[in-house]
């Protein structure tokens, strides 16, 4: 396809550095259903390189920080931006603030009862009913109501308030006076273990909570201060420059709090929080440079067409989708590998399911279709 062919299926007034930056988010998201991941960190394959980069497509233990503990603090940070954009042009046009407040409740109550969805059409083993309260689409759900509700304050109320939530974390966590679940940084001991024992009557052994959708919120709200950045009539030059530095201080800040508050992606901690969107800053950052202002944009077909459509690859992808497409290329890779070895047609199956999941967001994106709440 030429260049100006896909360029004329962009709606016009689109942030391209935006739709890119999402499209490798969701790249990176969904690679995780084709059991590539797992197949980096095999056995056999410690102590070499590709082990090395295997971990860091996977959460960390605990105290600490891997790429795969961020996927949802760029997703969310995206949303928030593209918030923004949409919110921001529907106001303009002069739309009622109830007419978007009930387009904002409703979204939310899609991207909630998805999330939900999702666990009951493909479960996890062993997880328990509530489990899909713990992944990222019930929590960009309540994120994106909250973050709708204080759309219209100035930047630094929104940031002030998302202060807040990091704040009331970090002391409901150091505070919580009930014993056995009174030590904040010790997984199954802390205020979120309490609270999911209280309501669900048990608790996840991995150590994940179901409070972190509070402090998580922040993401949103701070992609909404980025995308009124973005939307704004200042030069592309300081745009870049205002995320740049806001990301470096973000990053510095979570690294300079972390001897205090452990950088801890299971419990979102104040620390992992501002770390993980100082990253989410300077990624947005790096987009926006080569995209929109070096206007390289060629190479980049794949995550655009990807990241026009996030919602329906990744439900497609975790509904079972990436399941069927494991099915289609297994054959054809036993087929052409077979002489090479178990490990090669893993391998080779695990890139053969991605590629078509990669082809149908192209033919989707060829065909301006488009799946949006």
């Amino acid at each position: 396809m030429k260049k100006a062919a896909w360029l004329e299926s962009i709606p016009e007034g689109r942030l391209l550095s935006l739709d890119v930056y999402r499209g490798f988010v969701m790249l990176f998201l969904i690679t995780e259903t084709t059991g590539l991941y797992d197949l980096m960190i095999s056995p056999g394959l410690r102590g070499t390189l590709i082990y090395s980069i295997g971990q860091q497509f996977h959460h960390h233990q605990w105290h600490g920080l891997t790429l795969w503990d961020m996927g949802q603090s760029f997703f969310m940070l995206i949303s928030g931006v593209a918030m923004a954009f949409s919110y921001g042009k529907r106001l303009e046009r002069g739309e009622s603030w109830p007419k978007c407040l009930n387009h904002a409740a409703l979204r939310a109550l899609s991207l909630f009862l998805l999330g939900w969805a999702i666990y009951i059409v493909n479960p996890p083993e062993g997880a328990p009913g509530w489990a899909f309260l713990l992944d990222v689409l019930p929590a960009l759900a309540f994120g994106s109501l909250v973050a709708f509700l204080i759309i219209k304050w100035p930047a630094r109320w929104q940031l002030g308030f998302s202060a807040g939530l990091l704040i009331i974390t970090e002391l409901l966590y150091r505070f919580w006076p009930v014993s056995g679940f009174n030590q904040p940084f010790v997984p199954g001991h802390n205020f979120g273990a309490y609270l999911d024992l209280k309501l669900w009557g048990s608790t996840n052994p991995e150590g994940w909570v179901t409070f972190n959708m509070v402090p998580s919120a922040a993401y949103v709200i701070w992609g909404l201060v980025a995308g009124k950045i973005l939307r704004s009539n200042i030069s592309i030059y300081k745009k870049l420059r205002i995320l740049i530095i806001s990301g470096i201080i973000g990053v510095g800040l979570g690294l300079a709090l972390d001897p205090v508050t452990p950088t801890i992606k299971k419990i979102s901690t104040s620390s992992f929080m501002l770390i993980s969107l100082g990253f989410s800053l300077l990624f947005l950052a790096l987009a926006l440079w080569i995209i929109d202002m070096l206007k390289f944009r060629r190479p980049f077909l794949i995550p655009l067409a990807v990241g026009m459509n996030p919602l329906f690859i990744y439900l497609f992808a975790r509904s079972g989708g990436a399941d069927w497409f494991l099915k289609i290329a297994q054959p054809l890779s036993w087929a052409l590998l077979g002489w090479a070895g178990q490990s090669w047609v893993a391998a080779a199956t695990a890139l053969g399911c991605l590629t078509l999941m990669i082809i149908l967001s192209l033919v989707l994106f060829i065909r301006r279709l488009f799946f949006i709440i």
